[in-house]
């Protein structure tokens, strides 16, 4: 009987192979990329399989050769895409195992801000459920998970989550482009949280209610494309060498900035 486990002279030949976990990904990215071009598509995932096929000393992405098929759907491809990622920039989280303590229902603020937090193809579930957490704290209104990003219900959000989930109104939506359609046709001012340059600072810009704030993915950010498509992009002035902050860091003081001045418009004590 096989065991579904790598021996542990794979794990280490896993971990000791970064150029060819990085290749895998670069692969899968530019088939992610290519979707919507069904020729284009097809190639590349024949091309994908079959350099899969051939990583026999790393056994973890030979096995992922197995799930590539050309009648599969996006969702199931960023089932082979989301690990690959994940080993490229493993992360943890060193402070999940904190106190819960809920304030009582009566003690939270009435007034939800008009904020919705639009979230992209998050390679972690920790990172996911940190962001539905924080979106609660400060009353955000609504939380849309797009492309590959984890979802409640996954063992580590719902850790990270601490019953965030529950508390703050959540959907999931394939396609980013699509809710920012939507948000913009509906008068939500679409703002991207990112490092552009020239970008002003999230204390500089004149903030409106409605809003929604647009996060990227951990390692590429926000989609130069969803860029565009936004109103601003905003950023969060750095003063160290390290031009980037974890991306629920980030937002919470985005979300921090943005009850100030809904507070600061609403008349409501802070």
């Amino acid at each position: 009987m096989r065991s579904k486990r790598c021996p542990r002279q794979s794990r280490v030949a896993c971990r000791q192979s970064p150029e060819v976990w990085k290749a895998a990904l670069e692969r899968l990215l530019r088939v992610d990329a290519l979707w919507n071009d069904e020729a284009a598509r097809n190639a590349g995932l024949a091309d994908c399989r079959a350099w899969l096929e051939e990583q026999a000393p790393v056994p973890r992405l030979a096995q992922l050769a197995r799930l590539i098929d050309p009648s599969m759907t996006r969702r199931q491809f960023w089932s082979v895409l989301v690990p690959v990622e994940r080993e490229n920039a493993r992360r943890k989280v060193t402070d999940l195992e904190i106190l819960d303590a809920d304030l009582p229902a009566e003690a939270v603020a009435e007034t939800v801000m008009p904020l919705t937090v639009v979230v992209d193809s998050l390679r972690s579930a920790f990172n996911v459920g940190g962001i539905l957490r924080t979106a609660e704290c400060f009353g955000a209104a609504e939380v849309v998970l797009c492309g590959y990003t984890a979802l409640p219900g996954q063992a580590q959000v719902d850790r990270a989550a601490l019953g965030a989930d529950k508390l703050v109104a959540w959907r999931y939506a394939e396609d980013i482009r699509g809710v920012i359609r939507e948000l913009r046709q509906a008068g939500t001012l679409c703002l991207a949280l990112e490092t552009v340059a020239g970008a002003p600072e999230i204390a500089a810009y004149e903030w409106r209610f409605p809003c929604a704030l647009v996060l990227g993915n951990e390692r590429f950010g926000v989609d130069p494309e969803v860029v565009a498509m936004c109103d601003s992009a905003v950023r969060i002035k750095m003063y160290g060498r390290k031009n980037s902050l974890n991306v629920v860091t980030a937002f919470a003081l985005a979300a921090r900035e943005a009850r100030a001045r809904f507070s600061a418009e609403t008349g409501e004590s802070e």
